[in-house]
């Protein structure tokens, strides 16, 4: 499904590349977790993934689409979810949902009965027409996935889907990013929650630096690192633990 050679991205003014020479490639139908600490560049290469970013070097495809020529094909394939809330307060979520699916070229009655599908499996149909200046983190990050699905993406990529959210909302996020899964989309994720990863994701790639430093079955990571009992000890021995504080 995505297929990255040699891919970098040098920011205006950097020193240090965000992004260096990143080989991978993600079948269709994983759920891919792409790990790191703070600024290790899991944001610069989902970016660049799904358009938002112009690599300095390397390329990537996507579906068989490469950006460079398909770049309007490849966008209605896939699904982006940021890791800051990209909704509208003063709309409601129903506003915000058909404002959405509208960019997608959805419309009338399908894009209606999408939306209300969708708030009644995540749990808002009842708020669908409340602002959502109104809504909790949790909420908000719903209507996120949501704005992101509707037009039903052939993969979808996750930048700290459940971050901050309370135990029952990333229940609901990551059991419904699982039945999405087994509808056939790909899923290409970012998380700071080890144990969540290491649960919910097919596969992961450890990325610090730029650079990704090794993939794998979280299971056989695990099993292949000496002494570690988790994915977090795997996470650790690879990246080390001094803190990563950046501005």
């Amino acid at each position: 499904m995505i297929q990255i050679e040699h891919l970098s991205k040098k920011y205006k003014g950097s020193e240090h590349f965000s992004v260096f020479e990143l080989d991978l490639v993600i079948a269709e139908g994983e759920i891919f977790g792409l790990l790191g600490p703070n600024g290790a560049g899991k944001t610069t290469l989902i970016s660049m993934l799904s358009s938002l970013l112009k690599p300095t070097a390397g390329s990537f495809t996507i579906n068989g689409l490469s950006f460079h020529d398909n770049g309007n094909d490849l966008k209605q394939i896939i699904g982006v979810v940021p890791q800051e809330y990209a909704l509208y307060p003063s709309l409601t979520a129903y506003e915000n949902l058909a404002y959405f699916g509208a960019m997608y070229g959805l419309q009338g009655g399908t894009l209606k009965d999408e939306i209300l599908r969708q708030l009644s499996i995540l749990g808002l149909a009842d708020f669908a027409y409340k602002k959502i200046s109104t809504f909790s983190g949790g909420m908000k990050r719903r209507i996120n996935l949501i704005a992101s699905i509707l037009h039903q993406p052939k993969i979808l990529f996750l930048d700290e889907p459940t971050v901050g959210v309370d135990v029952q909302s990333k229940n609901v996020i990551i059991d419904h990013l699982r039945q999405l899964n087994t509808s056939g989309t790909t899923i290409i994720y970012t998380s700071h929650y080890l144990n969540e990863a290491e649960h919910f994701c097919s596969r992961v790639g450890i990325i610090d630096h730029g650079v990704l430093i090794c993939e794998g079955v979280p299971k056989i990571l695990i099993e292949q690192q000496e002494n570690a009992q988790n994915l977090e000890e795997v996470f650790l021995e690879k990246t080390g633990k001094a803190l990563r504080d950046y501005a």
